[in-house]
């Protein structure tokens, strides 16, 4: 008997006076293919003290079932959602949250429906009464899951650890497979929506002798997502509910390009059963994971397929994590990128300059080098960092460094002077938490040498090194960083830089470590520096990077980088 066969069922997201559902002495829920409430009756408003807005469009799991102790209950613990699941009729008891905060154990009552919409609808129905006044059956043998409570419970647990401690989402979906299989199949398939919203069939791994083998030729892009095919991955990568499929699902006459991809999936790995579930981010569908099995025995149950829920759920989280983490650094560097300027043409003068990103994904820091011309024709050189590792810090150093240009090109005093008025914009204006800088003017003299007049502001030091080798920092015209709300008095140094000399300004990433003092990374900057004093610029900057740069640094590094001529031509 279908729902339509008794009385007419409410408009989605309503409760009817007079259907079905308020025909029963019982509360009633309908759930959609999806796994959410699409309907409720007027007693299940009353017996969960909820308005059906309220319940309408919630995962009935996630809203209301607990345990005895009113704490969420995993998906995999639940009786309920496996029934739901294996689309089948069953009944138990549990306990289910009231929107007043009260606990109330009820029995259940799951039965496959139609006619609340084109897809396949479960009803739902709770009553009041004593669970122990009945027996409850097992679930049949081949309902069980292949592993026992505490271990399900158990891979639960790793699950989220493993996969909310990385924010790289190639390496979660690594973690994932390493998780599920052997434990719970033969196979694992990852198909994954882009944000183009193409479907790319990510991962298929066998575990075959204790080796995972990738099957790069069944990976590789897939026909796009059917709006109405009722087959298993379609549906799942439209964020419907979980299903249990076997090679027959596919046999029939294929409705769209998925399912053919399925059938030949199918027919390459020797899946005899398999489960799929999609991975559901907070907004939108992820993508699906399919499980299956070829030379384990038995096949996929509605327990696994619960399972397979409660880890597709984490993997979602997870992978939502890192998708917004990397779109953020993605924007930052290209901030980044975008702002770092092309370097003057300054006849004499060679300059280079080199931007390293962190290797980690999930840091993005505001370091940022700058070099122009100014209207008196010396030049200016800039080596800065705003404190922070994130999209924050790439905005701060991009207001920074505009107001540096704007101040230095409008006024032509000193170093000192020009970093003052960019202290004050930086604490009252542009809301930079903190920065370090060091600013330099370089000017031809009248006998034709080269002078530089700087300052620095919690920076670490400019290092000289002379055409013979010889190196040593400029510790000279340091004052604190900039925004500390402290009163600061700033000078300028000024220095003749030798002939064929270079000048290296850097950020602390080239320097800093977390397992040795400053001091060691400084020195050991200043020998790499004096060894290759003969090398051609270019040359002697991506060494310095190569070599000077501590290993296991997670900060990223600008270098720039300047050489005089010889005292009688151009630069060599």
């Amino acid at each position: 008997m279908t729902v339509n066969e008794v009385g007419d069922v409410p408009a989605p997201g309503t409760s009817s006076p007079i259907g079905l559902p308020d025909l029963l002495a019982a509360a009633v829920c309908v759930v959609d293919e999806r796994g959410v409430i699409s309907a409720v009756n007027a007693q299940a408003e009353r017996l969960f003290r909820r308005a059906a807005a309220d319940l309408v469009g919630r995962d009935p799991h996630d809203l209301l079932h607990r345990d005895r102790h009113g704490q969420p209950l995993a998906r995999a613990q639940s009786r309920l959602v496996e029934a739901f699941l294996a689309r089948r009729t069953g009944a138990g008891s549990g306990w289910f949250a009231r929107g007043d905060g009260s606990l109330a154990e009820l029995c259940w009552l799951v039965t496959p429906c139609s006619a609340m919409s084109a897809g396949e609808d479960t009803a739902v129905i709770f009553y009041e009464g004593d669970p122990l006044a009945r027996t409850v059956d097992p679930p049949p043998r081949g309902d069980r899951s292949t592993l026992p409570e505490l271990e399900r419970l158990a891979l639960l647990a790793e699950t989220t650890t493993q996969l909310t401690s990385t924010l790289d989402s190639d390496e979660a979906l690594r973690r994932l497979v390493r998780l599920v299989i052997p434990r719970l199949a033969d196979w694992a398939v990852v198909d994954l929506i882009t944000e183009v919203d193409e479907v790319e069939r990510t991962i298929v791994v066998h575990h075959e002798d204790g080796v995972f083998v990738h099957r790069e030729d069944l990976q590789g892009p897939m026909p796009p997502v059917p709006a109405e095919s009722p087959m298993p991955l379609s549906r799942a990568l439209r964020g419907a509910a979980s299903t249990l499929v076997t090679p027959m699902t596919y046999q029939g006459p294929p409705d769209s390009g998925i399912a053919i991809e399925q059938r030949r999936l199918f027919e390459a790995t020797g899946m005899h059963s398999a489960a799929i579930a999609p991975i559901r981010g907070v907004r939108d569908v992820l993508g699906a994971l399919t499980l299956g099995r070829s030379k384990h025995p038995d096949p996929m149950t509605p327990a696994d397929l619960s399972l397979l829920e409660d880890i597709t759920r984490r993997t979602g989280l997870a992978l939502d994590n890192a998708r917004l983490y990397q779109r953020q650094r993605k924007v930052a560097e290209t901030m980044q990128r975008h702002l770092l300027p092309q370097l003057p043409s300054v006849p004499g003068l060679q300059m280079t300059a080199r931007y390293v990103p962190s290797p980690d994904d999930s840091q993005v820091g505001g370091d940022w080098y700058d070099a122009f011309t100014l209207a008196d024709g010396t030049t200016a050189l800039v080596i800065g960092d705003v404190v922070g590792h994130d999209l924050d810090a790439a905005a701060g150093m991009a207001q920074v460094r505009s107001m540096l240009r704007a101040y230095a090109w409008a006024n032509r005093e000193p170093p000192s002077v020009i970093m003052r008025q960019l202290e004050e914009s930086v604490t009252h204006v542009a809301g930079v938490p903190m920065a370090t800088l060091v600013f330099g003017v370089v000017a031809r003299a009248p006998d034709r040498s080269w002078t530089l007049t700087w300052t620095n502001a919690g920076h670490p030091p400019p290092l000289l090194v002379t055409h013979d080798g010889q190196a040593r920092y400029l510790i000279e015209g340091h004052g604190i960083l900039l925004s500390t709300g402290l009163t600061s008095v700033r000078g300028d140094a000024s220095i003749t830089l030798p002939p064929r000399s270079t000048l290296v300004l850097y950020t602390d990433g080239l320097v800093e470590s977390r397992d040795h003092p400053i001091d060691d990374g400084l020195e050991r900057l200043r020998k790499h520096a004096a060894s290759l004093a003969h090398r051609p610029l270019t040359a002697f900057t991506d060494l310095l990077l190569e070599r000077a740069r501590p290993t296991g640094n997670d900060d990223d590094v600008a270098l720039l980088a300047l050489r005089t001529p010889a005292e009688d031509g151009p630069a060599g």
